[in-house]
């Protein structure tokens, strides 16, 4: 059975798989209708070559609707860059920052899509995986700020409160929908003074082979320029994570601080 390098290197070999992962970049969310209008292509085919790169994550989905909407995935060709890549170059610096970059690209499209999705895979449990995304001191660890709720149920206040003991909060809404370990949507109002208005966060957690896939799909964003600062930092929060739950420790250095540097 291929392990998960050889079915990303599989899907990569097909030209006409590269091609759709191209016109995903080029604009990403697109229906399987749009996909095979772009490609040229019947539906029975680009289903079938959808399907190997859903199979080694070079693709995600997510339901609009009636619509079933396909994403670029970024993780596993970051993961192949880490693996062969990263000791001649910054560690991780350059992967976010070429990843904010490919966002801010889409600043001057104007299809823009008010939709991130971000999936990864995390040696883990469901529980743990919950427990990381709503215990105050966990998210202090990763994310450089407390994620705070008096129970994280559905119609619970919860705050994006900052680490530096100052008790100022960088947004904060409302829980939308909770069903533990499995599903958390939030609405996530920006800190006042700003102009942007309300998004939505929805993280899936799913049993996959005795490790997890946590999906992030991040909704309503107001404009591109929003939409690329989620793209990086979802990446690098995402990261943080990651190596906190399989080897207990955060990154050497946050990596939002590192895409500034």
């Amino acid at each position: 059975m291929l392990g998960g390098v050889d079915l990303v290197f599989r899907a990569l070999a097909d030209p006409t798989r590269r091609a759709l992962l191209d016109r995903l970049r080029e604009r990403n969310g697109q229906t399987l209708t749009e996909l095979c209008a772009s490609a040229g292509m019947a539906r029975q085919s680009v289903t079938q070559h959808l399907g190997v790169l859903e199979e080694a994550n070079l693709v995600s989905t997510a339901r609009r609707g009636r619509e079933k909407l396909h994403y670029l995935n970024p993780v596993p060709l970051q993961e192949i860059q880490e693996r062969w890549i990263e000791k001649f170059e910054r560690p991780r610096l350059r992967a976010l920052s070429e990843l904010r970059r490919r966002a801010e690209d889409a600043m001057t499209d104007p299809t823009f899509d008010p939709t991130f999705v971000y999936v990864t895979y995390i040696k883990a449990t469901p529980e743990r995986v919950w427990q990381a995304l709503t215990d105050p001191e966990l998210t202090a660890a990763y994310w450089g700020h407390r994620n705070v709720s008096p129970g994280w149920q559905t119609g619970d206040r919860w705050d994006h409160v900052r680490t530096d003991g100052s008790g100022q909060t960088d947004g904060g809404g409302t829980v939308e929908e909770s069903a533990p370990p499995r599903r958390l949507v939030l609405s996530w109002n920006p800190p006042d003074g700003r102009a942007a208005g309300t998004s939505r966060v929805a993280f899936d957690i799913e049993p996959w082979e005795g490790i997890v896939r946590l999906t992030v799909t991040h909704t309503d964003l107001p404009d591109a320029a929003m939409r690329a600062d989620v793209a990086s930092g979802w990446a690098g929060v995402l990261s943080n994570l990651k190596s906190l739950l399989e080897t207990g420790h955060v990154l050497p250095r946050a990596p939002w601080e590192m895409a500034r540097a």
